[in-house]
């Protein structure tokens, strides 16, 4: 028995591609903000992969709610490890190099704690060197066999010497994130306030307390108020987004700051800058409010950290130092499966309304 196509058929379709079609403006609106790339680094079986994510809007004003006032404001293009450094990374470190870097060993995917912040700062020193460009931190020929030795500054002859930045070789490509590009990365959102930007109170794009979990990617969670034997959720399963699209910058572990305890960076034997909560921690230690600081060679069981980077991965608003890498916004393979959904749609409706004239 042949049925006819119908006037209801007909709104029954359309409203299914009403529905397909908000599916792809939603990916697409989403994708302005969040372009990702990878990075290989490492050889051979120690190879692994690092994703960016972009973080435009270069010139943005600084937040005067949080800590510290001001805070927030970066004049260049950058981009930021959308995860954590895991503890699958620093194994591969540690085998393809003499420096030793010690950590807790909770699995491969969760994040590597226990590294001091001279560990961290080796680590992305070697992620410079072996990909050809200078190392970020100074180190004296004698500190180069000791892993936990201080760096020392930059100076005014010294090839990429930056007086912003005593700290920071301005060669190099991968570094620590600045109190700055992390504190921007977590809280800033370029539509807020009619698309002038502003500022999140949490790092999940929101100015609700996020809801705490032990994982997942649900919007506006995170990993807060558990216990030292419950630990960290695996860096890919950490939380919700922040509005750039990088995973717990609220929550999971405490990570390091490039930026010194006075934010001077004129000396390595000062304290650095933490921030971002923690698994051990309660909701006020994940908001905008609070920053801390530890001496760069303790590493406690909850402080972990990310990669910066100079290179960016399209669609971050211009300005900023170096290219490289290929536009990946992120909801891409969405839209695209979308536009597919959509065209097999249209094909449906075709066919249906030809098989209901020859009948």
């Amino acid at each position: 028995m042949r049925r006819f196509f119908s006037f209801k058929d007909g709104m029954q379709l359309l409203s299914g591609l009403g529905v397909v079609a908000g599916m792809i403006i939603s990916s697409i609106s989403m994708s302005t903000s969040s372009y990702a790339g990878t990075v290989t680094f490492g050889a051979g079986a120690n190879a692994f992969n690092m994703e960016f994510v972009t973080i435009g809007n270069p010139g943005n004003a600084a937040d005067t709610s949080g800590f510290p006032n001001p805070a927030g404001s970066v004049a260049y293009t950058y981009a930021i490890g959308k995860y954590e450094v895991s503890e699958d990374m620093i194994n591969k470190f540690n085998a393809s190099q003499f420096l030793q870097i010690t950590k807790d060993n909770r699995g491969l995917d969760k994040p590597a704690t226990s590294v001091t912040w001279n560990e961290a700062a080796r680590f992305v020193n070697w992620l410079n060197t072996s990909s050809g460009y200078s190392a970020a931190y100074k180190y004296t020929f004698m500190n180069n066999i000791n892993v936990l030795a201080n760096i020392t500054t930059w100076s005014a002859s010294d090839p990429g010497f930056d007086p912003s930045n005593p700290y920071r070789n301005s060669l190099a490509k991968y570094f620590l994130p600045s109190m700055n590009e992390w504190y921007k990365a977590a809280f800033y959102d370029p539509s807020l306030n009619g698309g002038t930007g502003g500022y999140w109170d949490y790092g999940t794009a929101s100015n609700t307390v996020p809801t705490s979990v032990f994982s997942g990617t649900q919007q506006n969670t995170a990993v807060y108020g558990h216990s030292l034997q419950q630990g960290p959720a695996n860096v890919y399963e950490a939380g919700g987004l922040s509005a750039y699209g990088v995973m717990a910058l609220s929550g999971n572990v405490i990570e390091w700051e490039e930026t010194s305890e006075d934010q001077t960076n004129s000396s390595g034997v000062l304290g650095r800058g933490y921030r971002g909560g923690g698994y051990r921690f309660d909701a006020q230690f994940i908001k905008n409010s609070v920053r801390g600081f530890l001496n760069a060679e303790n590493g406690p069981d909850f402080v972990g950290f990310r990669v910066a980077t100079i290179t960016t991965f399209g669609g971050g608003g211009g300005g900023g130092g170096g290219g490289g890498g290929g536009e990946v916004p992120e909801p891409t393979s969405m839209a695209i499966f979308g536009l597919g959904a959509l065209g097999m749609a249209y094909r449906a409706r075709r066919k249906a309304k030809a098989k209901a004239k020859q009948a």
